[in-house]
């Protein structure tokens, strides 16, 4: 994986159960604009939409209504917090709210015409694992959408992230994810890097899939009947 680290899938569950009840009130705002910027892009956008990592679902409130949204979360604490939002905001263009582990997502090839997952990529165990699965289930001619902290090895910044790394693995995430690791091994099509508040720390990436002669709406069907919202 790049000499990334693998982060074991439990110490995932394990950091996102005792971060569920703070998170909106703590990382919420850090990541408030890059998530508000990727969200008016793909407002812009029709049809079928896929959240990898909806967490707690914070973004599901402001996706626009002509979107039929369905979220998936590896986290069971963040989803309960998720399905009670959209119970309580009567959000009716959910389709459905799934615990579903990113790198085997249980959804039939060009599944939804959008595809997003905002800082995800460096909270999984396998990021490329997940990046194949994220183009797998993208659409002909739709868009996959990933907004994260992608690692710099020069400067403070460089420094600061390489004297963290450590520590931050413990939390369960990847302070040395490159951006290459994403860019280096798709098969979509870079159209937009975007840099995001605040301070450049987050960055979003834009990519197309190739509109082939593939036939046939995206349905969002699911394999297999997990428990949904």
């Amino acid at each position: 994986m790049n000499g990334i680290a693998r982060i074991d899938e439990q110490s995932v569950i394990k950091a996102y159960a005792r971060w569920a009840p703070v998170y909106d009130l703590s990382f919420g705002p850090v990541a408030d604009a890059g998530r508000k910027r990727a969200i008016d892009i793909i407002n812009q956008r029709k049809g079928t939409l896929l959240e990898v990592g909806v967490g707690t679902g914070v973004a599901l409130p402001r996706y626009a209504s002509h979107l039929t949204v369905t979220g998936i979360d590896l986290s069971p604490d963040m989803l309960r917090i998720a399905r009670q939002r959209v119970r309580e905001r009567k959000l009716t263009n959910i389709a459905g709210i799934y615990e579903m582990d990113a790198s085997e997502l249980r959804f039939e090839d060009a599944s939804f015409d959008t595809v997003v997952a905002m800082y995800v990529m460096t909270v999984v165990p396998d990021p490329v694992q997940v990046l194949k699965e994220l183009e797998r289930v993208c659409a002909p001619g739709g868009e996959v959408v990933i907004v994260n902290h992608f690692a710099q090895d020069h400067g403070v910044r460089g420094w600061v992230e390489s004297f963290m790394a450590p520590a931050a693995r413990a939390l369960g995430w990847h302070p040395d994810f490159r951006a290459e690791t994403i860019t280096d091994i798709t098969t979509l099509d870079l159209v937009e890097t975007v840099k995001l508040k605040p301070f450049g720390l987050f960055t979003m990436l834009r990519f197309k899939k190739a509109d082939d002669a593939a036939e046939g709406a995206s349905s969002g069907a699911v394999d297999e009947s997990p428990t949904a919202i």
